[in-house]
């Protein structure tokens, strides 16, 4: 047998490959390119944050970031939803800090507990304040992400923080209470956020207060529902109807900073899935 016909088959085999590795390639590089593009677009969103104070959350702002990181003023236009890419980056960028910050709280209360509703107040008391430089920019930023094209973002963005705050503050429920949380503390963080951007106190003391308070009324209320059969169906479909409709619309979507937080997410979104299948087998959903 020759040399030639030894190696034909071989010759055929790698002529099928080397479509399928030109394909490859060009995923990988498209995959690269789509990083970088992200790491200028996180660049200039960073950088434009100490202009909204000045300039508000507007595509200005934006031109002022990209030039404070060398870029010209024109790279606005990467930005398809222009402010509204702006306040999203500070809602996730914020998250990730509060989830190092909730991290923290475990730790120092581990030795002396503290019970879930005070972890929570903490959480929302600590979100609250990174909002306070952008305090009296931040009704433009309700406005901006109001706007239809937003609204999954804005969506997506609440409902990661609340899904980070209950998981820390220990909730592991598999039944209603799992839904019943998370918008309780929704309901709870939006009212207060609402209440801050208006106080005039002193280091908003009147909103830690109003934060207290509505607390109070959650637990209370949570409590009534949990011992209603009826009140309780009722909420059960309310809350679960909600999340329905935030899942839809948000289209599960959960924009992540570094791998780490995103494995973690991944898991607790496993975990998630599991609690809902068991509700549906035991037929509460």
């Amino acid at each position: 047998m020759s040399l030639v016909s030894l190696f034909s088959p071989l010759r055929i085999s790698l002529k099928n490959v080397y479509p399928i590795w030109n394909v490859y390639k060009k995923n990988v590089s498209l995959a690269a390119s789509d990083k970088y593009e992200e790491e200028i677009r996180n660049k200039i969103l960073a950088a434009s944050l100490p202009f909204v104070i000045e300039l508000g959350w507007t595509k200005e702002c934006l031109s002022k970031g990209a030039e404070q990181v060398g870029y010209p003023g024109i790279s606005h236009g990467m930005f398809t939803r222009g402010a509204g890419d702006l306040v999203h980056y500070f809602n996730t960028s914020s998250n990730e800090k509060l989830v190092e910050t909730l991290k923290q709280f475990q730790e120092e209360y581990e030795q002396k507990p503290i019970t879930p509703g005070e972890f929570v107040e903490l959480a929302i008391a600590a979100k609250l304040k990174m909002l306070v430089p952008y305090k009296n920019r931040w009704p433009q930023a309700i406005a901006i992400m109001s706007l239809p094209p937003n609204v999954p973002n804005a969506l997506a963005a609440l409902l990661a923080m609340v899904d980070d705050i209950c998981y820390y503050a220990g909730d592991r429920s598999v039944d209603f209470n799992w839904y019943m949380r998370r918008l309780g503390v929704a309901g709870v963080y939006k009212a207060t956020e609402l209440y801050l951007i208006q106080d005039k106190s002193e280091n908003h003391a009147d909103t830690m207060e109003f934060l207290k308070r509505r607390m109070e009324e959650a637990v209370q209320l949570h409590d009534i529902i949990s011992k209603s059969d009826i009140a309780g169906q009722g909420a059960k479909d309310v809350a679960k109807s909600a999340f329905v409709t935030i899942l839809i619309l948000t289209n599960s979507k959960f924009l992540h900073i570094d791998k780490e937080r995103e494995r973690e997410r991944d898991n607790r979104n496993t975990e998630n899935r599991h609690a809902i299948y068991t509700l549906q087998r035991i037929h509460i959903v």
